[in-house]
C-alpha cells in the first residue's frame, strides 16, 4: 500500500503514548510531595527511588527533571535533587502576583461571561463538597487553589490563567509544608463563600478588598507557618 492508499499516509508510523512511565513516577512524587509525605530538603535519590518505584534510574532522572522545572525540586551540583524549600520572597511575590491576577477578574465580574461566573460557581461547590466529605488533602488543596483560578478565568484571558496555574503550582508546595487546608479547610469554605456572595449581590468594590484581606492573611499565615517573616 503507498502513501497514496493509505488513509493515514505519512503519519502511519506516528504513535501517541498516553501515560508514559516517566509521567506516572512525576505524579507520584508530586503527589508524596503535596500531601506532605516529602518534606522540604529530602533528598531524592535515584537508586532508593528506582527500587522503590520499581522503575530505572533513566526514568527516575528524567522525572525529576519534570520536577525541577516545575520548581518543586532542586538540582544542586554535587548534592543531587532534593524537594524545594519554600523561599519567603517567593511566597511574598506569589501572593501578591495572585492580588494582581484574581483582583482583576473579580472586577471583571459584573461584564463577565456568564458561562465563567458559572466555573466560579462550580468550583466553589466542588470545593466545599470536598470539604463536606472530607475529601484527601490533595484533593482539598486541588480544588481550593481551581476556585482561586477561576477568578482570574473571570477575566477571559487565557494566557493570564495560564499564569496564575503556574502560580498555583509554586504555592501548593508551600501549602504542603505547612498542611494548612488540611487544618482549616472548613474555614476556607466558608470564607470563598462569602467571597462569591459578595460578587453575587453585585458589591465588586466589597469583594476587591474581602480578597485583598484574604489573600494577606493567607501570606501572613503560610510565612508564620514556615517560621519566616513578613515583611
Amino acid at each position: 500500500m503507498d502513501a497514496m492508499s493509505d488513509p493515514a499516509g505519512p503519519f502511519s508510523s506516528l504513535h501517541l503514548e498516553l501515560s508514559s512511565t516517566v509521567d506516572r513516577v512525576a505524579d507520584e512524587l508530586r503527589r508524596a510531595v503535596f500531601d506532605g509525605e516529602l518534606e522540604s530538603g529530602t533528598p531524592l535519590r535515584e537508586v532508593a527511588l528506582a527500587e522503590s518505584l520499581g522503575v530505572s534510574r533513566p526514568t527516575i532522572r528524567e522525572a525529576l527533571g519534570t520536577l525541577v522545572a516545575e520548581g518543586l525540586a532542586t538540582r544542586e551540583p554535587n548534592r543531587g535533587v532534593a524537594v524545594s524549600a519554600p523561599d519567603p520572597d517567593s511566597v511574598r511575590d506569589i501572593c501578591r502576583s495572585r492580588l494582581v491576577l484574581e483582583g482583576a477578574g473579580v472586577r471583571r465580574w459584573p461584564g463577565a461571561d456568564e458561562p465563567l461566573r458559572d466555573a466560579v460557581r462550580t468550583s466553589l461547590v466542588d470545593y466545599t463538597g470536598a470539604v463536606r466529605t472530607g475529601g484527601s488533602y490533595q484533593e482539598l488543596n486541588g480544588r481550593h487553589l481551581a476556585f482561586h483560578v477561576s477568578l482570574v478565568g473571570l477575566t477571559g484571558s487565557p494566557r493570564l490563567v495560564a499564569m496564575a496555574e503556574s502560580l498555583m503550582i509554586e504555592l501548593r508546595l508551600a501549602l504542603a509544608q505547612v498542611d494548612r487546608i488540611r487544618r482549616n479547610a472548613h474555614d476556607q469554605a466558608d470564607t470563598h463563600t462569602q467571597l462569591v456572595m459578595l460578587l453575587e449581590r453585585g458589591d465588586v468594590d466589597g469583594a476587591s478588598a474581602f480578597l485583598e484581606r484574604h489573600l494577606e492573611d493567607a501570606e501572613t499565615s503560610i510565612l508564620q507557618a514556615l517560621g519566616l517573616r513578613r515583611l
